[in-house]
């Protein structure tokens, strides 16, 4: 007779807990890189909205910007943390292959024991981390789970680039799930169209730059097919996250997508139909662009500046290289 196996179950429900953020310690304005790109600060606001861009320094790296923005998550949900699971960090920034970036943060934040491990999503990986934290929970695998999108995109930069260059920043956002006494975490809606994949790209391998004294990868997208792809697909998506959750647009308290552009931005909410008592995140004026960050940044800034939407529903919404996507309605901090 064999023998039957025992699985694992954890709470019916989950939430985030707290948000924690981390920006470049530099403030970087559109005129200090309108030079190589012959451009103007005027052109950069009306193309992306973006005023100053937050990078950071030299000698800082993701995982610093990491264990900054962990921490203050962990201190927000009230735990210590020997209490976290499993680590998931969103990056497309660590400067070594090996071992993970969720590794090294788990060493730092004190929780060297938790499971740990990164994902390369681009700007969909912090959706795709709490759609992952919320059924490592749900599963019993966790108590909790810590979710971090940390880049350092400066790194992968050339100043003379005139497709993206100028929106990257340099940030970390992280999340805390975990279980709650009612639903705080609706279906993710997620997946990719990889015949896309080479809209946004590195201009060059590692073993280029090697082997062939290539010059230093850098990123580039093409913009105009990101935008039509961004606006028109990605509003199904989210209308897809909506029903998931078995809520409508009226029954939100905040729109955060992620933050690529302005104008992709207000063309969406014009899409989804928003109310006007809606909270839409605009983070990307003074953050830029930092992919995998970008939605727990803007969550943050978004609760900082209005600590009513705490509770309120929020439908967020990641959209990047690959092409990825994932979304949710979420229940704020």
């Amino acid at each position: 007779m064999t023998a039957s196996l025992q699985q694992k179950t954890g709470p019916q429900f989950t939430r985030i807990h707290a948000i924690g953020a981390a920006r470049g310690d530099l403030s970087v304005v559109n005129d200090e890189l309108v030079g190589p790109i012959d451009s103007s600060d005027e052109w950069i606001r009306q193309r992306t909205g973006i005023i100053e861009r937050k990078r950071a320094s030299h000698d800082v790296f993701a995982v610093d910007l990491a264990e900054r923005a962990s921490l203050e998550a962990i201190e927000g949900a009230n735990i210590v943390p020997s209490q976290i699971g499993a680590i998931i960090v969103s990056t497309i920034s660590n400067p070594v292959i090996t071992p993970s970036l969720a590794t090294h943060l788990a060493e730092r934040i004190g929780a060297p024991s938790a499971a740990a491990y990164d994902i390369s999503a681009a700007c969909a990986g912090y959706a795709y981390g709490i759609g992952q934290a919320d059924s490592l929970v749900r599963a019993g695998l966790a108590d909790y789970v810590l979710v971090v999108g940390a880049e350092k995109l400066s790194e992968y930069v050339d100043p003379a680039d005139r497709s993206i260059s100028f929106l990257l920043g340099d940030g970390a956002g992280a999340a805390v799930v975990g279980p709650s006494d009612t639903a705080g975490i609706g279906p993710t809606v997620w997946g990719s169209d990889a015949t896309k994949r080479e809209e946004i790209y590195m201009t060059g391998t590692s073993i280029q730059f090697r082997d062939q004294e290539a010059e230093w990868p850098t990123l580039r997208q093409n913009g105009q097919a990101v935008f039509r792809w961004a606006v028109w697909e990605m509003v199904k998506v989210a209308k897809e996250a909506l029903d998931a959750a078995g809520v409508t647009v009226d029954d939100l308290a905040a729109f955060i997508p992620h933050q690529a552009n302005m104008r992709i931005i207000d063309e969406f909410a014009k899409q989804l139909k928003l109310p006007e008592s809606v909270a839409i995140a605009r983070d990307i004026a003074t953050t830029g662009n930092t992919s995998a960050a970008s939605i727990p940044l803007a969550t943050h800034r978004l609760l900082e500046e209005n600590p009513s939407l705490s509770g309120g529903l929020a439908l967020q919404i990641g959209f990047g290289a690959g092409l990825v996507f994932g979304a949710q309605v979420v229940v704020l901090p």
